[in-house]
């Protein structure tokens, strides 16, 4: 029973440390691919026609208002005032009743001065990926400026590489009080998928449908 074990408890520790090397070969890849195409400052991001904001829940289960959204929001709002851009394409998740990313964003950059009428609704923008393509598939853009946290823009312009799609990161205020250690998780594994759906898997979005002209 004690071979059995250290068996199995061997060839967990060699699965760990594959899965950590192959890991840090995506996640640096990815950093490194998309630095030169990230900005912190308004004034320096390129203009383009479009911006697509990330969904995220605006607020936690605790009720309390989520800083990642909170952050994203004040982002597109500096780079409306800075006159970078003419639309936003809003994308994120509205899978579930009382569960809407997309109309939530549009009620707070509304509620901050943003017209409705530069504002266009993705309500199927399930993940990053499925966001990213269906911006250059669906919505037709060859160019636009990426609103999210550092982190989660690098891996956007990534896939944006990849799929033949021009794209900038405008940096959202980096969140450091909430769920980071989960944050850095999640993404540490969010890049590795991402590698093998562009690179192995050949994905496609969950739902592409009908070009929508902006």
């Amino acid at each position: 029973m004690f071979t059995i074990l250290r068996k199995i408890f061997k060839w967990t520790f060699y699965l760990a440390c594959v899965i950590a090397l192959i890991g840090s070969i995506c996640f640096f890849w990815v950093e490194k691919s998309a630095e030169k195409s990230l900005y912190d400052n308004s004034s320096q991001v390129p203009s383009c026609k479009t911006a697509l904001v990330l969904g995220t829940s605006a607020h936690l289960a605790n009720g309390t208002a989520n800083l990642y959204f909170t952050y994203r929001i004040d982002a597109a709002v500096k780079l409306y005032e800075a006159k970078k851009v003419k639309k936003f394409i809003l994308s994120g998740d509205n899978r579930v009743n009382d569960y809407n990313e997309p109309k939530d964003m549009k009620k707070a950059l509304i509620k901050r001065g943003v017209p409705d009428s530069c504002l266009v609704l993705d309500y199927a923008g399930l993940r990053t990926f499925d966001s990213m393509v269906r911006c250059k598939e669906i919505f037709g853009q060859d160019s636009v400026i990426v609103v999210s946290q550092q982190f989660h823009n690098a891996r956007s312009v990534f896939i944006a590489n990849k799929i033949g799609l021009t794209a900038f990161g405008f940096n959202a205020q980096k969140v450091t009080t909430q769920k980071t250690f989960k944050m850095k998780f999640r993404e540490f594994f969010s890049r590795i998928k991402c590698v093998l759906d562009l690179y192995v898997f050949n994905t496609k979005p969950r739902h592409l449908g009908d070009k929508i002209s902006i």
